[in-house]
């Protein structure tokens, strides 16, 4: 099983994060944050992979960043020997009048592109500058390239929502074994 603990402790905040890639996409969110639990559970459910999230702090930045490091962390640590994963992973993703396009790349190669026009600050109880956060932290702290594109949409709860479930099955696929390589790394290179 490909599975990872995280605890990271800082003045600020205090994040302990769960993993298993190979689960049923159960998710338990403990963050102040309903909305970013909310979408926590959305990532959990498209991806297949099992999360549990508890997070406390000082600030919701603080909190919100901490833990898309600490989530990264805990997805680079379970990828350590990648293998023969499949590596990169997409989807465009509708939800009413939103339409997302995320694309990713396990490959070690850190950059993060993401091009959304919230129109609030604040979407239920989460700011939005914060959830952009939560994605390039968790893509740094991965090790990812992670690109996400708004292509349509007004309301921001179904922009957000329609993130979170393109990057669900964009790492379900990323991140399942391909049995066809026999153990080699998916890199022409030889090394990820």
């Amino acid at each position: 099983m490909r599975r990872a603990v995280i605890k990271r402790r800082t003045k600020e905040s205090s994040v302990n994060v769960e993993l298993n890639l190979d689960g049923s996409g159960i998710c338990e969110a403990k963050t102040p944050f309903s909305f970013l639990n909310h979408m926590l559970s959305q990532l959990a459910f498209y991806s297949l992979i099992d999360i549990r999230v508890a997070a406390s702090g000082d600030l919701s930045h603080h909190v919100i960043e901490d833990a898309g490091i600490a989530l990264g962390e805990a997805l680079r640590k379970t990828l350590k020997e990648k293998g023969n994963i499949v590596r990169y992973g997409y989807a465009i993703i509708p939800m009413d009048d939103a339409l997302v396009l995320v694309s990713l790349d396990l490959g070690g190669r850190v950059y993060s592109r993401i091009m959304l026009n919230f129109s609030r600050e604040i979407i239920e109880d989460t700011p939005t500058e914060d959830l952009i956060h939560f994605l390039k932290s968790f893509a740094d702290s991965a090790r990812m390239n992670l690109h996400v594109y708004q292509l349509a949409g007004e309301n921001d709860h179904h922009i957000a929502e329609a993130v979170f479930k393109a990057l669900g099955f964009s790492l379900r696929t990323a991140i399942k074994v391909d049995e066809r390589r026999k153990g080699d790394v998916t890199s022409t290179k030889g090394v990820l």
